[in-house]
């Protein structure tokens, strides 16, 4: 799969390290204890994981002597467990339900980075980047209606390609996922049967497949069955050697997750809803989307408002959301986001007492 977004990372000069060791050494006490003692606990989003785990937490440890300790338990589990306040921070990549905000009990959900999740296939003889579909195909696959990879249907969309003779494995999340309200948000669009049987949730009655727990789960499935399709965020593609599906978007063009068409996506947003829950699946037929990936997605941190540690959490947060951070995860296929998006998190990181 081609490398999009700039390798970027974190380089701290000597001269800067330097100064940072001789601050903490003037100001060591009680109140440098305090802050080197600080830890902030995150769990929920895997797509989310590689930025916070990867790179966000140990940059920050380095740079404000603050552990940010983070689990990739799903969305959905995040969500419960920021509810019951057994962490300082849920992460979920779908916004939070009207049922979910009030179970909350004065939560706060920030989006703080955007990217974007897509199917992906193991078929014998097929490389990464060739097998094209489009959003109706791909729900009757996921319905159990298209079960053959020979299927005239899926043969229309690829004449160039020599499909095999293969029945097809659907592999889907059996946690409560943000990658699958991303997923079915989508094929809710372009599907009125999927919309009317299944519709679009973190949790749904999937018709036909094979269940398996995050990113990782489904990842490995697919890799390791033969004729199997799956879905997961565009870090594990990368990660696990997946080969990406191209899709067709609403302009007509077969596309795949990079930097540029998840930013592409996010361009619809032309006003940020007052509980910054946002959906940018399949964006309309129009030149400005010619390149846009339709399954791109903002992914948000949620915050109890009222928090013991709400000056560490505004801290983090806000340090998270600022251009250098949000540059730093562009090499795990993580885009930028909107300046109306970020003026919006910023607003609401406020909110965090």
């Amino acid at each position: 799969m081609p490398r999009n977004g700039k390798l970027t990372r974190i380089t701290f000069g000597v001269a800067a390290a330097a100064a940072v060791a001789a601050v903490a050494v003037m100001t060591a006490g009680a109140a440098s204890a305090k802050q080197s003692a600080t830890t902030l606990t995150g769990a929920g989003s895997s797509l989310v994981a590689p930025a916070v785990s990867g790179i966000w937490a140990p940059a920050y440890s380095s740079a404000k002597g603050v552990n940010v300790n983070y689990s990739s338990i799903g969305s959905g589990k995040g969500i419960a467990a920021v509810t019951a306040r057994t962490v300082d921070f849920g992460a979920s990549d779908a916004p939070l339900t009207p049922d979910q905000a009030s179970a909350c009990n004065g939560c706060v959900e920030i989006p703080w980075a955007l990217a974007g999740t897509g199917p992906v296939e193991n078929i014998p003889g097929i490389n990464g980047l060739q097998l094209h579909l489009t959003g109706p195909v791909l729900a009757k696959i996921y319905l159990g209606q298209i079960t053959n990879w020979s299927d005239p249907a899926i043969k229309k969309l690829n004449k160039k390609l020599n499909l095999p003779n293969k029945t097809i494995t659907v592999v889907h999340r059996s946690d409560g996922s943000g990658d699958t309200f991303v997923f079915t948000d989508y094929l809710s669009k372009v599907s009125k049967a999927w919309k009317s049987k299944v519709g679009s949730a973190t949790t749904v009655s999937w018709p036909a497949g094979v269940g398996e727990n995050g990113n990782s789960g489904v990842a490995a499935q697919v890799r390791s069955t033969p004729g199997a399709i799956g879905y997961v965020s565009t870090f594990y593609v990368v990660q696990n050697h997946l080969h990406m599906v191209r899709m067709k978007n609403s302009s007509g063009h077969f596309v795949y997750p990079s930097v540029k068409s998840i930013e592409s996506a996010s361009q619809i947003l032309k006003k940020v809803p007052k509980d910054t829950g946002i959906s940018i699946t399949n964006p309309p037929k129009s030149k400005k989307f010619a390149n846009a990936w339709p399954m791109a997605t903002f992914t948000y941190v949620i915050v109890p408002k009222n928090s013991a540690k709400g000056p560490e959490l505004r801290a983090f947060i806000s340090w998270a959301l600022g251009a250098k951070q949000q540059k730093s995860i562009q090499h795990l296929i993580f885009a930028p986001m909107p300046k109306l998006v970020v003026k919006a998190a910023k607003q609401r990181v406020k909110e965090i007492q």
